[in-house]
């Protein structure tokens, strides 16, 4: 038997398999891949695989949440993946950060009521996040202590509930902070679609990784 595994191991070294960011990260994504030519119906057609093999080409589509895109990248159950640099910050890990495809832009920042502030006074700043690691790494650039207290949903009813002095959160318009009476105070670090790439394959699949990179730029620049 040991020599039927033989061939899925080959047509897995020839394999690049991606694991996308399920939302706008994956939608966009994809339409750089199908503006390279990739056939992308399968995915277009509203599946519920998770796994997709793009036609007449050595490249798998593995659909996932932000965490898990860098878990699987990390992991080299897939070869590279496209992710937030928000998650990136955030979760760490071993991979090659490669590009900054660009989009899905916005940013991380500090934000409170307004008025308030929250460099000032004795008492240690109380700051309501999704994001732990983010918040205590930008606090330590500034050699600030701060409590954090982690907020999976709305983080902007922390300061209005008076739980924290103010909130790290991503901001794209700012609109909701502003309906909310919140404003930000400072950006803490700017965000977008990031291409990562496992350790292991930027050698193995090196030429076969490069071609799909550089296919997405080439979506992008069209």
């Amino acid at each position: 038997m040991q020599g039927a595994a033989h061939p899925e191991a080959a047509t897995r070294r020839d394999t690049v398999r991606i694991a996308l960011t399920k939302g706008r990260l994956e939608k966009k994504t994809l339409s750089l891949l199908k503006a390279a030519g990739y056939d992308i119906s399968e995915l277009e057609a509203g599946s519920r695989k998770l796994i997709f093999a793009l036609p007449d080409t050595g490249v798998e589509i593995v659909l996932a949440k932000a965490a898990d895109v860098i878990t699987y990248v990390e992991h080299g159950v897939c070869d590279m993946g496209v992710v937030g640099k928000d998650t990136i910050m955030e979760k760490g890990g071993s991979f090659y950060e490669m590009v900054d495809l660009g989009f899905g832009k916005c940013r991380f920042a500090l934000a409170t009521k307004k008025g308030k502030d929250v460099y000032g006074g004795y008492k240690t700043p109380v700051i309501a996040t999704k994001y732990p690691a983010v918040t205590k790494a930008f606090f330590n650039k500034k050699n600030m202590d701060v409590e954090t207290i982690k907020i999976e949903g709305s983080v902007e009813l922390a300061p209005l509930l008076e739980l924290a002095d103010a909130i790290v959160d991503i901001v794209e318009t700012g609109t909701t902070l502003k309906e909310n009476g919140l404003e930000v105070i400072e950006d803490v670090a700017p965000i977008s679609a990031r291409v990562i790439v496992n350790l292991a394959s930027a050698k193995m699949k090196k030429a076969a990784i490069q071609q799909v990179i550089s296919d997405l730029e080439s979506g992008l620049e069209g």
